[in-house]
């Protein structure tokens, strides 16, 4: 059976983050130091290898990518 979006969001951002993902899928990555603007353009290509999509350079904004489910939202309208 195929992973669902959720688990293979958290699989890309474990191979990203420096420290543990948090529990609340709503918790800004960016204000818990998960994630920094430098760590954005790694995180941005890790999902693009993930679900073979192409985030176009006007979408590289960090509120996009502020949340485990904001990543997910991003995704569900791509893949």
């Amino acid at each position: 059976m195929a992973d669902s979006i959720h688990d293979r969001v958290l699989k890309t951002l474990q191979g990203v983050a420096t420290q543990p993902l948090p529990n609340d899928p709503d918790e800004s990555l960016f204000e818990s130091g998960l994630l920094d603007s430098f760590a954005l353009p790694d995180l941005v290509s890790a999902l693009e290898q993930e679900f073979k999509i192409k985030v176009p350079d006007s979408d590289l904004n960090p509120r996009k990518f502020d949340s485990i489910s904001r990543i997910e939202s991003y995704l569900a309208d791509r893949v």
